[in-house]
C-alpha cells in the first residue's frame, strides 16, 4: 500500500536528510504546541528514505542531547518506520515543560530560540521568549532565566573580594545567580555589568522642578550603581555651620545613614519586572527616592515603619545581606527614622500601587510653630505634613516638657485624631484615617 503524507503544516515537517536545522525544528515544536518531524521525506511529502536509518537515528539523538538546552529528549521520541518499503525516522515532539528550549551555541535569544509559525520554524521574539520564561519559571523576576546569558561580573567579584567572601560556581548556585541547569538567572543579570536597569538623579534649584542644576544616569551592575550613586549623594550633601558661643557645630543637610538606607531600600525592594529607573530628586528642602513598585501585597506603611518587612526580591536581599550592605530584613526604614528621631523635620513615605517614594527632609530647613494655632493643631499639622510624629519631636515643636508633650499626644489619641504605632523607643503617632 502506497503511503501519501500530507503537506507540511504547523505540526508537521519533513527533512530529506540529516541537517543541522533538525535541531531548530525540534526546538520550535517543543516551544509551541508539539508536532512530528519526518526525516527521509522531501518537502512535498515524497518519501525518499534513509539508507542507514539505525546510524542516522543515533546521530539525531546525539544532536538533540548535545545541541539543545534544557534537555529536550524527554519530550522528543525517535523511532524508525517503514513507509513505501523505505526506512524513515519519525520524531514525535511534545510541548516541553522547561520552555524556552534553545540552541546551546546561541543562548536564550531570538537567534537561538525557535517557534512554529504556520509550516515554518522561525526565531522567537524577545516578548515571546519572556512569556515562555514566565510561564515555566513562575512570576518571581529574580528567579527567571535571564534572556541575556553573555554577562560579566567584574563589579560583583570586586565587592565579594572586598568583603573576603568567595564568588565561585558553588556560591553562585547557592545564591540563585545560576540555576540547576547552570543558566544565569535575572538575579545574575542585576549583578552583572550588563544590568539593564538604571538609577537617574536630578538636582533642582529650589523646592520645585522648574530649574535643573544637574542630572546624571548611573548604569552597570547594581553594585556599581549603589557605590556611584551614594558618592554622588554624599558630594551634594551640604554642611551648614552654627555656633554655640565659640564652639562651631557642623550639621549636614541629611544624615548619612538615612541616605544610605534609603538608597539600599530603593535598590533591594524595587519591582525589576518594570523597565522604569529608580529616580532620586534633590530639592533645596528634601531628597525623594522613587522606585517602581508599590508595597508588597498585604503590607501597609505603618507596618514597615514598625520594622515589619516582606521582601519582593528575597534573593537579591540575601546577596546584600551576605555582603553586609544590609544588617537584617526590615531594619533599614527603622534606621532612617532613628536618624531623624530628634529632628523637627521627618521622613515621609508615599505609596501608590506602582510607586514607592521615600522623602528625606533637609534637616537644616527647620519649620516653625504657628502661634495662631493651638498645641494640638500644631501637632496635627506636623503629623500630616511629615507622616507621623513622636514624643521628642512634640517636645521640640511645642517647646514643652516630656510630660506635657505626652499629655497632648494622649489627648489627640483619645479624640481619635492620632493613632499610636510602633514599639518601645520607636513609638510614633499617625494621623487617623
Amino acid at each position: 500500500m502506497i503511503v501519501l503524507l500530507p503537506k507540511e503544516s504547523e505540526n508537521t515537517e519533513y527533512k530529506s536528510i540529516i541537517v543541522d536545522d533538525i535541531k531548530k525544528s525540534v526546538i520550535a515544536f517543543a516551544n509551541s504546541g508539539g508536532g512530528t518531524l519526518y526525516v527521509g521525506v522531501e518537502d512535498g511529502g515524497n518519501i525518499t528514505g534513509l539508507p542507514d536509518a539505525d546510524t542516522d537515528m543515533l546521530t539525531i539523538n546525539n544532536m538533540l542531547r548535545d545541541g539543545i538546552k534544557p534537555d529536550v529528549t524527554l519530550f522528543a521520541r525517535c523511532q524508525i518506520e517503514k513507509m513505501n518499503d523505505k526506512n524513515i525516522i519519525r520524531i514525535d515532539i511534545q510541548r516541553g515543560t522547561d520552555r524556552p528550549y534553545y540552541l546551546i551555541g546561541k543562548g536564550i535569544r531570538p537567534e537561538g530560540v525557535y517557534v512554529r509559525h504556520g509550516a515554518a520554524s522561525v526565531p522567537a521574539t524577545d516578548t515571546s521568549i519572556r512569556k515562555m520564561i514566565r510561564e515555566t519559571d513562575g512570576d518571581s523576576y529574580e528567579k527567571l532565566r535571564s534572556v541575556e546569558q553573555n554577562i560579566t561580573f567584574d563589579s560583583a567579584k570586586a565587592e565579594f573580594a572586598k568583603r573576603k567572601v568567595q564568588f565561585g560556581t558553588s556560591q553562585m548556585s547557592t545564591l540563585g545567580i545560576i540555576n540547576s541547569d547552570k543558566i544565569y538567572t535575572n538575579l545574575a543579570l542585576l549583578l552583572s555589568e550588563q544590568c539593564v536597569h538604571t538609577t537617574k538623579t536630578a538636582i533642582f534649584q529650589d523646592t520645585t522642578q522648574q530649574v535643573f542644576k544637574d542630572r546624571q544616569e548611573f548604569s552597570g551592575s547594581l553594585f556599581k550603581q549603589i557605590n556611584d550613586v551614594y558618592n554622588y549623594l554624599d558630594l551634594n550633601n551640604k554642611t551648614m555651620a552654627t555656633f554655640d558661643k565659640l564652639l562651631r557645630i557642623d550639621n549636614r543637610d541629611y544624615p548619612e545613614t538615612a541616605l544610605r538606607e534609603a538608597l539600599l531600600n530603593a535598590v533591594v525592594h524595587r519591582e525589576y519586572s518594570s523597565s522604569g529607573s529608580i529616580l532620586i530628586k534633590i530639592y533645596s528642602d528634601r531628597v525623594e527616592f522613587i522606585s517602581p513598585g508599590g508595597l508588597v501585597s498585604g503590607i501597609e506603611v505603618e507596618d514597615i515603619i514598625s520594622g515589619y518587612s516582606a521582601c519582593r526580591n528575597s534573593m537579591l536581599a540575601e546577596v546584600f545581606y551576605r555582603l553586609q550592605f544590609i544588617e537584617a530584613y526590615g531594619t533599614g526604614i527603622l534606621k532612617i527614622f532613628e536618624a531623624y528621631k530628634t529632628s523637627l523635620v521627618q521622613p515621609k513615605i508615599e505609596v501608590t500601587p506602582n510607586v514607592f517614594k521615600m522623602i528625606l527632609p533637609n534637616m537644616n530647613v527647620i519649620p516653625t510653630i504657628n502661634k495662631t494655632m493651638t498645641q494640638e493643631e500644631n501637632v496635627m499639622q506636623f503629623a500630616s505634613e511629615n507622616g507621623s510624629i513622636n514624643r521628642k519631636q512634640t517636645e521640640n515643636l511645642l517647646g514643652v516638657s516630656q510630660t506635657a508633650a505626652g499629655k497632648v499626644l494622649r489627648k489627640l489619641v483619645e479624640q481619635g485624631e492620632l493613632t499610636r504605632g510602633g514599639h518601645s523607643r520607636n513609638v510614633r503617632y499617625f494621623v487617623s484615617k
